[in-house]
């Protein structure tokens, strides 16, 4: 049961947020175990979010930019699925008035950002929230990375929005643990494990030793065969950043396709 929000600051997170629409199709029950966790994920947190930000590593823009449309449409931003796939509904409403507040935040450190009042949200965020908030009663507006993907950069955009957790807003960043599509089989088991092991030790330090060490991400074991291209790893610098001096713990991990796919909290 949720209770409404008090004076408790609301944690961070970092979601593996699935393989597009995966939850709603008919998968012989592979997704089952992880779709289960984010049903129960609102409850879990026992809070509801006053809003919510969504870091998600299928949107980057040249600058950090900030969705303001108050009433953005679904944008199905992958293929090959079903045709139901493509009407899943899912009525969000955003907040300009919280992306004014990002917006703010973010340019008080020095980090350019724009604003998009047309893009709709991608499936980063409808398909994982559709399943933790089904009645899409929480104000949600999406940030997208900036197409540098340097893990710094965005701890420090994950440090600015800090305080918007003492308000009621849940930081989450969308994305997933492992994202090399060639390694979902048996090849991918013991690369994935590794760097799973190792994501899980680091977000459980300091946040000076994990900050570091996320920084110099690529020198961890098995690092770029886990993410040759790092989209859906970043969205974690910006939750590590968030967190501010909470620690960070491992709140789901599942063997999907011969990989560990995990999702990690802070606070």
């Amino acid at each position: 049961m949720m209770t409404d929000i008090n004076s408790k600051r609301l944690p961070t997170l970092f979601i593996t947020h699935g393989g597009g629409p995966c939850f709603f199709i008919e998968t012989n029950g592979i997704w089952d175990k992880m779709g289960d966790w984010l049903k129960n994920l609102g409850i879990s947190i026992g809070i509801k979010p006053r809003a919510i930000i969504v870091i998600s590593g299928h949107w980057e823009e040249k600058d950090v930019t900030v969705m303001t449309n108050p009433k953005a449409p679904l944008f199905y931003d992958y293929s090959g699925f079903p045709d139901h796939t493509y009407h899943l509904k899912y009525d969000l409403s955003g907040s300009p008035e919280l992306a004014k507040k990002v917006q703010n935040l973010l340019s008080e450190v020095g980090i350019e950002v724009k604003d998009d009042s047309k893009r709709g949200y991608d499936h980063g965020v409808f398909v994982p929230f559709k399943l933790i908030y089904p009645d899409a009663d929480i104000p949600l507006i999406e940030l997208s990375l900036k197409n540098d993907l340097d893990p710094a950069t965005h701890i420090k955009i994950g440090q600015a929005l800090l305080p918007l957790r003492e308000q009621g807003v849940l930081i989450v960043g969308s994305g997933s643990s492992f994202h090399n599509m060639r390694g979902f089989n048996s090849q991918g088991t013991e690369i994935s494990k590794d760097f799973d092991d190792w994501l899980t030790q680091v977000v459980s330090e300091d946040k000076e030793i994990r900050n570091e060490h996320l920084k110099n991400w690529e020198n961890a074991p098995s690092a770029r065969l886990s993410h040759p291209r790092e989209e859906h790893l970043i969205p974690l610098m910006v939750a590590a950043g968030a967190a501010g001096d909470d620690l960070g713990k491992r709140v789901f991990s599942d063997n999907i396709m011969g990989v560990t796919l995990s999702s990690f909290q802070f606070g």
